[in-house]
């Protein structure tokens, strides 16, 4: 049988494409083309921005991790210290912009008077940017967010997060044990966090089979923010060399 297309009212479009609702309606329904092709314009456009904004950056690390950790929690002031030793190294740090460990990480850089960006993201619950980002990008969709993000660091730091701190630490791997990108320097930072995901990586992962050792070679669990940019500038400085 001939495949049917639900065409959706004008006043309905209207209301399903506004707002923080978009990125929603766009993975929840089958719209019309009309819509499809408005929705493929402002993706467009996201990306153009990004790039413009973030184009000539320097060597940026980004920073993962919670939005849900207050200041004076023992990862929130691991996060500053880390981006405070990332800036004084030379480095740009990029987080998602938002609060929690975002914060903690840009407030880091701006004690050491470095460089600090945010890739911030709209949500039906408002995420306002932190006050310690010199300059920050907003965006509506959070795989053009998360393409800035992975797209203009030369390393990354995982802190104890959540499902969006495990899925941007996810991607970033598969993209790496792909070949998408080349094996970057990849730290879990708070061990007593990360260490039952070592244990299940170790016993369950890696004994399986279902990824081979060696497909991440670049990896480092630690809570010393010296010893992660050690761990950085060495790889950076061998990778350079070949």
């Amino acid at each position: 049988m001939p495949a049917t297309r639900t065409t959706v009212p004008k006043a309905v479009r209207r209301k399903r494409t506004s707002g923080a609702d978009d990125e929603r309606v766009f993975l929840e329904t089958v719209d019309d083309p009309l819509a499809d092709e408005a929705r493929i314009t402002r993706i467009l456009r996201e990306f153009l921005r990004g790039f413009d904004e973030l184009r000539g950056i320097g060597p940026c690390v980004t920073v993962f991790g919670s939005a849900r950790f207050r200041p004076g929690t023992p990862y929130y002031d691991l996060a500053r210290r880390t981006g405070r030793a990332l800036a004084k190294a030379g480095f740009t740090v990029m987080t998602g912009g938002g609060p929690g460990i975002m914060e903690a990480a840009n407030r880091g850089a701006r004690d050491a008077r470095g460089p600090s960006l945010g890739c911030n993201i709209r949500l039906p619950r408002e995420q306002k940017p932190n006050p310690y980002v010199d300059r920050f990008i907003e965006f509506q969709y959070f795989f053009v967010r998360k393409v800035m993000l992975v797209k203009y660091s030369c390393a990354f730091i995982g802190m104890p997060g959540g499902l969006g701190t495990l899925d941007e630490l996810f991607e970033v791997g598969t993209l790496m044990q792909t070949g998408k990108v080349r094996q970057f320097p990849f730290i879990l930072m708070g061990t007593d966090f990360w260490r039952p995901f070592f244990e299940f990586w170790e016993h369950s992962v890696l004994a399986s089979g279902a990824v081979a050792r060696g497909e991440l070679d670049h990896a480092l669990m630690t809570d010393s923010a010296e010893e992660a940019v050690r761990f950085i500038r060495r790889l950076r400085s061998t990778q350079a060399r070949r």
